[in-house]
């Protein structure tokens, strides 16, 4: 029986509000109790990578390694842990080697000192670089087994893997249940195999979304894990995780006693409260406990995000609907585990099955990419019909997908010219090209994204303020159509400027209706235009790409509906467009 005390990594600065609040906490919310956070003993604090790094650039317009420098200084005792997504790094493609090299080294150079590394097929070759480099900057690695259940997954394979990761050079090795699945037998037999072939340390990571995280934790202690991930408790539960107070407590005067103090934890978890109100609007629906999830299998993180995305598209009442898509999908595709990337690939392409009303009508070019072997192998065999449609006459990938990619630090050095020439913006630059150009742009300028969006029912005005509050609907014809625009005004002093939100119908940039007589090639999703591939007076065949839009940070080729010619084009790069939009006229 395991007598040491038990070791707590606090997720509240990444995992907490990436589950809960579509990882939309700001840095200056975080370094006011960074100091305090420094002070409780953590054996680590997980405050960078997932979605943290893409959000900051894209929604918050911040510089994510500005976030990890000033916190490194606030917190200079604790380690820093980050979420590397092997070969992906921080992004939703294999890189070449020498971007995941620079982006460690970077990484280090900021103040991350674990780096927990996982591949989302749980295809170790995808994680040999990124392994090989934090040990040779001399920082810990953190090895992953993304846990799942399917049909091909079971505690033998997963203690396989566990060996597996202990021979690649791990320091740590981790049990990742991004989505809750665990329950608490399978949590006691798989440590407590994993304990007898293994002599590194174990950390579980699991989430509340199920219920069962309390009995899990409790049998993951007992079976003698060595570290967990708790969140503080006012971003605690739900898709989150289980709080940290109530595990100091538990253990308290135990063994295992992490000797953590809880008035200290309190103070932090006060602060927290009151930050939580400010992002409101970025509330997931899922607060309590779903054991659907169990079916579903979607990851804490992927929820709040999911929400954000239909509610944005105004189709909020078809999340059910894409719920049950979801291990649809999953089954076609071989299985994977649904964590980052794969759990957007899969969760994208559900919702783009509920929104076009149709299945695999369009097909994201990463749901494409995952199915030709391009991120890895899949655990299972993908259902024939789907990939008779996607591969065509294309050979599926059978090496590690980074040995087919050629270098490609140069050539983003090249694109950039004299332009942006520190390090950490040419490696912002080649994980997030284009997002990264926008944001060099606006940085360090007010942008709306930027401040948490007013609740939909404004709060009462404050007694130090007169100016009123509340929300008022509008309807608004642009190009012939109608819009709902709501829009709040004033708010209590000290809280964030109110913004004027526009549902997702309300397409303002959208292009007006062609008089032209060719045929109209329609938008088959919401999204923007992130590539126009033709142009003016281009001649088309009938299912060629014409253009790329983006959707739910997934990119999507639109196509020609006939052949002929490209009389006109009525998008351009970066408009925001609706189903059933005209973006080009084909003749």
């Amino acid at each position: 029986m395991e007598t040491a005390p038990l070791k707590i990594t606090e997720l509240v600065l990444r995992d907490a509000h990436q589950s809960l609040l579509a990882t939309r906490m700001r840095t200056e919310d975080m370094l006011p109790i960074a100091e305090k956070l420094d002070q409780v003993g953590f054996f680590s604090l997980e405050m960078w990578g997932g979605a943290t790094f893409d959000t900051c650039i894209r929604f918050l317009n911040e510089d994510p390694w500005e976030r990890a420098r000033a916190l490194k200084k606030k917190m200079p005792n604790t380690p820093f842990q980050m979420l590397l997504r092997g070969q992906n790094a921080v992004g939703y493609r294999h890189y070449a080697d020498d971007i995941v090299e620079r982006f460690v080294k970077q990484s280090v150079e900021v103040g991350i000192n674990i780096f927990r590394i996982f591949d989302a097929l749980n295809d170790f070759r995808n994680i040999e670089t990124a392994i090989k480099t934090v040990k040779n900057c001399g920082e810990t690695v953190e090895g992953c087994i993304s846990y799942t259940v399917s049909p091909v997954h079971n505690i033998k394979l997963y203690l396989e893997m566990a060996k597996q990761l202990e021979d690649m050079g791990s320091d740590i090795l981790c049990i990742k249940d991004m989505a809750g699945l665990l329950t608490p037998n399978v949590t006691k037999s798989l440590i407590t195999e994993i304990k007898k072939i293994i002599k590194i340390p174990i950390h579980l990571h699991t989430h509340a979304t199920t219920g069962l995280v309390g009995m899990n934790m409790q049998c993951a202690i007992e079976a003698g894990v060595d570290m967990v991930d708790t969140a503080i408790s006012a971003l605690s539960m739900g898709t989150s995780h289980y709080a940290t107070e109530c595990m100091v407590a538990s253990l308290k005067g135990t063994p295992r006693d992490t000797g953590l103090d809880l008035d200290l934890l309190e103070e932090v978890n006060d602060y927290f409260t009151e930050v939580r109100k400010k992002y409101v609007a970025f509330e997931s629906d899922f607060k309590g406990v779903d054991i659907n999830i169990l079916k579903s299998q979607i990851p804490g993180g992927m929820i709040s995000n999911m929400e954000n995305q239909l509610r944005e598209q105004n189709a909020l009442h078809k999340l059910d609907e894409v719920l049950k898509e979801v291990p649809r999908v999953r089954k076609d595709m071989g299985y994977p585990p649904l964590v980052t990337p794969t759990s957007q690939i899969v969760g994208s392409q559900a919702t783009l099955n509920v929104l076009t009303g149709e299945r695999y009508k369009v097909i994201t070019k990463e749901t494409r990419q995952c199915l030709l072997g391009n991120y890895g192998k899949l655990p299972a065999p993908i259902d024939e019909e789907l990939l008779a449609k996607v591969s065509g006459d294309k050979e599926i990938t059978s090496c590690r997908p980074a040995d087919l990619l050629e270098p490609e630090w140069d050539k983003a050095c090249k694109e950039l010219g004299d332009k942006y020439t520190s390090e950490e913006d040419r490696l912002t630059y080649a994980l997030f090209a284009k997002v990264a150009l926008k944001f060099f742009e606006t940085r360090g300028k007010p942008q709306p994204e930027a401040v948490a969006k007013a609740p939909a029912t404004a709060p009462a005005p404050s007694a130090a303020s007169s100016v009123p509050t509340g929300t008022a609907v509008y309807r608004v014809r642009v190009n012939g159509k109608d819009y709902s625009v709501e829009v709040s005004t004033g708010g209590a002093v000290g809280a964030s400027p109110s913004i004027a939100t526009v549902p997702a119908t309300a397409s303002v940039n959208a292009p007006a209706p062609s008089t032209a007589s060719g045929s109209p090639l329609i938008a088959p999703l919401p999204g923007s235009i992130f590539t126009m591939i033709c142009k003016e007076g281009d001649v088309v065949n009938e299912g060629d790409t014409v253009l790329i839009m983006e959707s739910m940070k997934m990119e999507s080729e639109v196509n020609a509906h006939r052949s002929g010619t490209i009389q006109s084009i009525l998008v351009k790069e970066g408009d925001n467009v609706q189903t059933g939009d005209e973006l080009v006229i084909i003749g």
